[in-house]
């Protein structure tokens, strides 16, 4: 059974840059072709998807974090990044790593639903 932990959430000033980290245990060979990302909730709203990277590489960013988040991979360690720089605090959220073993198409890959591996969460909090 795959399970994820993510690290690397904190507080920091709008404009300011974070890292975020999400290591996946229990993995196979094959979690470098699953479909991964991460996924952020706020209080009182529903949890969206933010980027997602696929087995090969393809990513998908929400229109709100383009160009300012950056999300990758490390296949040889199983841990999945998102860099994120010019933080607001419309970024305020609780921060989830997300992963599914199945193809998931492009228009879909932002959907909560399509996945069924989550970790924990880490909090990112974003002060002006």
């Amino acid at each position: 059974q795959v399970r994820l932990v993510e690290s690397g959430g904190g507080s920091v000033q709008a404009g300011g840059s974070l890292r975020l980290s999400c290591e996946a245990s229990g993995a196979t060979s094959s979690y470098s072709s699953w479909c991964i990302g991460w996924f952020r909730q706020a209080p009182g709203k529903e949890r969206e998807g933010v980027a997602v990277i696929d087995g090969d590489g393809t990513t998908t960013y929400a229109d709100s974090v383009k160009g300012r988040f950056t999300i990758s991979k490390d296949t040889t360690k199983n841990i999945l990044y998102l860099q994120m720089n010019s933080l607001n605090p419309e970024d305020t959220a609780m921060y989830y790593c997300a992963a599914d073993p199945k193809t998931i198409a492009t228009m879909l890959a932002l959907h909560r639903n399509e996945y069924n591996y989550w970790g924990q969460g880490t909090q990112v909090t974003v002060s002006s």
